[in-house]
């Protein structure tokens, strides 16, 4: 599986956020910010706590594909 969070880096630019920001209003640990700069998995229950803080849909932060 490939995971891309472009999608969430253009919603916290266009919000103004940082992602310090997010990582405080979502309660998220820096090592998760961080998996999702290199495009890694995280857990269900952190795109839980991104999306409710940005009340928005996991389809709305992360795009995921499958390998060819």
């Amino acid at each position: 599986m490939i995971y891309n969070y472009n999608r969430l880096w253009k919603l916290l630019i266009d919000r103004k956020l940082t992602k310090t920001e997010l990582k405080d209003i979502a309660g998220v640990s820096t090592n998760i910010i961080a998996k999702m700069g290199k495009n890694e998995p995280i857990s269900m229950e952190s795109l839980a706590k991104i999306t409710t803080a940005l009340q928005c849909g996991v389809d709305d932060i992360v795009e995921i594909s499958t390998k060819d």
